[in-house]
């Protein structure tokens, strides 16, 4: 479960079983809100607080959320939540809030120094009087639009569950699992200076909604509980290893989340034949759950075993059911690892086809340009590293390798243009206010 360098202030992480997973809970949501297939992009941070947010038509949702949900209901009523802020339009309306109140900010200001100069001593306390108080309002104005967002938000979500069948039992849980964590100083938080309303009022609002919902006591389906445990298994492997497993399925511990998990923890500590016994005795019983054949063929891979990793790493792609681009690349460079000539061709093949169906997959550019460079072919090997500098947002590195790999193409040709635009590429400045 790498890490992407794709945004630079989020410590994203990329993992085919969990996207798939995550395809699974968002899907039916954003087909309801008639968000159309690719309006939203969903991303997966590393980190281990329960919380999920937007920014426009991104979606990010903390590993942390993933692994203290019980149920798929609790991720499902986030994301019903998340998507009513998207529809709902609130991030764009708040940054033109915030651009009216610094505005008004600045005139608060104005005036206030305007007092300050006309009254001495007096006008001193009556100018900084302006300044503060004007900016406490401001401040509350845009916390109180907040609010109403957020209940709106609410709104949408109770609306979305309804549409797919789904229960707002989750959603419910984990407002009350938020709400316990204020339970004690609650009653001396000032209302008017939170962002989201206060959780005993939240949860009274949502309560009577939820419960009237017919789809109220129906349960997850189980094979989308295993394969939600399964991520769980995942993500406390890589987080906690096997000490964070064992906590988590303390009730469950030969369960098959629990095992996966189990082996997951004993690889990444070193121990590969044990973490490969269980990988296998899954399998007989999982034949067709792809990501158990592709976690073998890492555990291979990594172990320096890479022509074993050959075979289950093409399984995985077979039994994936969401076409995976990042397993494509994955497979790609598995082939590449086998240090075998004849295999440098299919390589691209595989990695190039991952890449046109996830062009966010930086590593992928990594091993096209290792591929182009083994068989001697410089300018494509520049122009992948060139894409790869270019994704990361290191811009004059990109061109730098952009304009050598110019030098080497075809001049005027699909791959030449491309090179072309990263080299006369200009990053937006930020608006600043």
């Amino acid at each position: 479960m790498p890490n992407t360098g794709w945004a630079q202030r989020l410590p994203l992480v990329r993992d085919a079983e969990i996207e798939g997973l995550l395809k699974s809970y968002t899907a039916p949501i954003f087909a309801a809100a008639g968000l159309g297939k690719g309006a939203v992009d969903v991303y997966l941070v590393h980190n281990p607080a329960f919380n999920a947010f937007v920014t426009d038509r991104r979606m990010f949702i903390h590993t942390g959320a993933l692994m203290q949900a019980d149920v798929p209901n609790e991720i499902i009523g986030v994301i019903a939540h998340e998507t009513g802020h998207i529809i709902g339009g609130h991030q764009v309306r708040m940054r033109d809030r915030l651009e009216r109140a610094q505005v008004l900010a600045a005139v608060g200001a104005l005036l206030g120094a305007g007092a300050m100069v006309a009254g001495g001593d007096l006008g001193d306390a009556a100018g900084q009087a302006i300044i503060s108080g004007g900016g406490n309002t401001l401040k509350r104005t845009l916390l109180s639009y907040q609010r109403e967002e957020e209940t709106a938000a609410d709104r949408a979500a109770v609306t979305l569950l309804e549409k797919t069948g789904q229960s707002g039992a989750g959603m419910l849980k984990t407002f009350e699992r938020l709400g316990s964590q204020l339970l004690f100083s609650s009653s001396r938080i000032d209302p008017y200076i939170q962002s989201h309303p206060l959780p005993r009022a939240r949860i009274a609002l949502l309560q009577t909604v939820v419960r009237q919902s017919p789809s109220f006591n129906r349960p997850d389906p189980e094979a989308l509980q295993i394969r939600h445990d399964m991520a769980r298994a995942k993500i406390a492997a890589y987080a906690g290893g096997l000490g964070q497993v064992r906590r988590l399925f303390r009730d469950r511990p030969n369960s098959l989340p629990a095992l996966y998990g189990t082996a997951i923890a004993q690889y990444l500590r070193g121990d590969v034949k044990s973490a490969l016994r269980v990988i296998d005795k899954l399998i007989q019983k999982m034949p067709n759950h792809a990501y158990l054949y592709e976690i073998k063929a890492e555990i291979l891979l990594k172990s320096r075993q890479a022509g074993k990793a050959v075979a289950p790493m093409r399984k995985a792609i077979q039994l994936d059911p969401f076409k995976s681009g990042l397993l494509r690349v994955q497979y790609g460079h598995v082939l590449l690892e086998t240090g075998k000539r004849e295999n440098i061709a299919e390589a691209i093949k595989q990695i190039k086809a991952g890449l046109a169906r996830d062009r966010k997959t930086v590593s992928g550019y990594e091993f096209l340009a290792r591929a182009y460079a083994k068989l001697g072919r410089e300018a494509e090997a520049l122009a992948a590293t060139a894409e790869q500098r270019f994704l990361v947002g290191r811009y004059k590195e990109a061109k730098q390798f952009a304009f050598r790999a110019q030098k080497g193409l075809k001049k005027n040709s699909p791959q030449w243009v491309r090179m072309q635009d990263i080299v006369l590429y200009k990053p937006k400045k930020k608006k600043r206010f």
